[in-house]
């Protein structure tokens, strides 16, 4: 089993790769909307801009969705796959009713060709404050 890292993607907010090859399947690990490269204390979320207290002053779930979009293709192309080779995407929101019509839409704006199986959930958090993470699984040659 390969483990896989990248510097291009966020840095893991625990001790755990990017990504693990098993045969022909790549399983990657929870991946959010941080900034490439950024630590989990970063505060470098795209559209999202929060206080000393830590409550919201500026939040873009849009910008959010595309961002954690384009860190999957990054891992997905760092591990020597790609985008059309997913096959199976759980999203994790913390909040459905607010997000889910926005997450919808950017959704099939990426995966207009490839229809990978698809599952949402909602949760009261993620380790980190954003509001979108995926969990994927792709095949690689």
């Amino acid at each position: 089993m390969d483990k896989i890292s990248t510097n291009r993607a966020p840095k893991p907010v625990g001790l755990y790769p990017h990504a693990r090859k098993v045969g022909n399947l790549l399983f990657l690990s929870g991946v959010g909307p941080r900034i490439a490269g950024s630590n989990a204390t970063d505060s470098t979320v795209p559209g999202l801009i929060l206080d000393h207290n830590g409550n919201f002053k500026e939040f873009d779930f849009e910008k959010q969705c595309r961002s954690v979009f384009d860190n999957v293709r990054i891992i997905l192309e760092d591990s020597g796959s790609s985008w059309d080779k997913l096959i199976d995407v759980t999203v994790f929101l913390v909040n459905m009713k607010r997000d889910f019509c926005i997450y919808n839409k950017v959704y099939a704006e990426y995966f207009k060709e490839n229809l990978p199986c698809r599952t949402t959930v909602e949760i009261n958090s993620l380790p980190t404050p954003i509001a979108i993470e995926l969990k994927c699984i792709a095949t690689i040659d």
